[in-house]
């Protein structure tokens, strides 16, 4: 089970940190993923936390958000920054490989 948290409208340019509370699996042990989906399109990946820690993002976020973990807490969150109109979505998280059940996400909206 997976609950996302800490979105909302920012201006382009501006920051927001997504939280994700994760339950019903050995945290630590499996790799971590944020996904975000636009309605009318396929949901995708755009950044990875494996469980030794190395981040792993896709080309459209590199260099503007960074994904961090928190195995005391079954947290990963993504910090986004520098965001952009193209950014908005609903964002998700689950497991990196063998997807889970998906929560209910936290809507990002990037507007002037």
């Amino acid at each position: 089970q997976f609950v996302e948290s800490g979105g909302g409208l920012v201006q382009p340019g501006g920051s927001l940190r997504l939280s994700c509370v994760a339950s019903g699996f050995t945290f630590r042990s499996g790799g971590m993923s944020w996904y975000r989906q636009v309605p009318g399109k396929e949901r995708e990946r755009v950044a990875t936390i494996l469980p030794d820690g190395e981040p792993r993002y896709e080309d459209s976020v590199k260099g503007r958000f960074i994904i961090s973990r928190d195995n005391t807490k079954s947290s990963v969150y993504l910090q986004m920054n520098n965001l952009r109109p193209e950014d908005t979505a609903v964002y998700y998280c689950n497991k990196f490989l063998y997807l889970g059940p998906w929560g209910p996400g936290t809507q990002v909206t990037v507007s002037s």
